[in-house]
């Protein structure tokens, strides 16, 4: 009960930092979501969204994809890195949802991790944000500030997952997500997190890893902590 109470206070005051916390991939329907979220392995969000509005201006539906040229596509994709790799994959990605799901993306767990280039992290990312079906999306960033917090200890993407979603209502669980990856993002940077001016310090078991002087914790902090208009 006390690790609930502890990681639950933690996230309110991280959704008062973060209200406006949301996917910072650009997308505006499930394909082009799951488009980028694939597209965004080894790289940045900022990079990703710098490509897909020719990619999704050229690839509209599964089939377009499926049929997309090979040399075309990864033309595009050329400033990601991987290209090769995620060119295959956005391949095999449309052929597999035209085949199986009559080209449009799944809504459920269990059949987006059957596509290609598809693991839990990417349905989750999908589901909460292009479907309204909570998720939790343990990435790189989730992973280091939860074991930072002393929510779970477990390394494991998936174990992460069902140890902090027992602690908080399944319907917190998007926003949860993104709210710790804006603050891991923003605040609680791998080498260097900003300890003296983060606002969960009182309840961190992890504080004093960073910089404690509130004035030098605030040079480190990256991005804005309010959206810019």
């Amino acid at each position: 009960m006390a690790l609930t109470r502890r990681a639950r206070r933690i996230y309110r005051a991280l959704l008062e930092r973060y209200p406006y916390a949301h996917c910072e991939l650009d997308f505006t329907t499930p394909l082009e979501l799951l488009v980028a979220t694939i597209l965004s392995a080894q790289t940045t969000d900022v990079r990703v969204n710098q490509v897909t509005p020719i990619l999704f201006a050229r690839y509209r539906t599964a089939a377009e994809y499926a049929a997309a040229d090979r040399a075309d596509l990864e033309a595009l994709l050329g400033p990601l890195g991987f290209f090769r790799a995620k060119t295959e994959s956005l391949l095999k990605l449309g052929a597999a949802l035209v085949e199986r799901f009559d080209g449009e993306v799944p809504g459920r767990l269990d059949d987006l991790v059957t596509l290609p280039g598809v693991g839990r992290k990417t349905a989750n990312v999908v589901l909460g944000n292009a479907f309204g079906v909570p998720g939790i999306t343990v990435d790189t960033h989730f992973g280091r500030l939860v074991r930072r917090f002393g929510w779970t200890t477990e390394e494991d993407p998936v174990k992460v997952e069902h140890a902090v979603g027992a602690l908080f209502p399944r319907k917190d669980w998007t926003m949860l997500s993104h709210v710790v990856i804006f603050h891991g993002r923003r605040t609680c940077h791998a080498r260097k997190p900003a300890c003296g001016a983060c606002p969960v310090a009182q309840w961190c078991p992890a504080y004093g890893t960073g910089e404690t002087d509130p004035e030098k914790a605030a040079r480190l902090l990256t991005y804005e902590l309010a959206p810019t208009s």
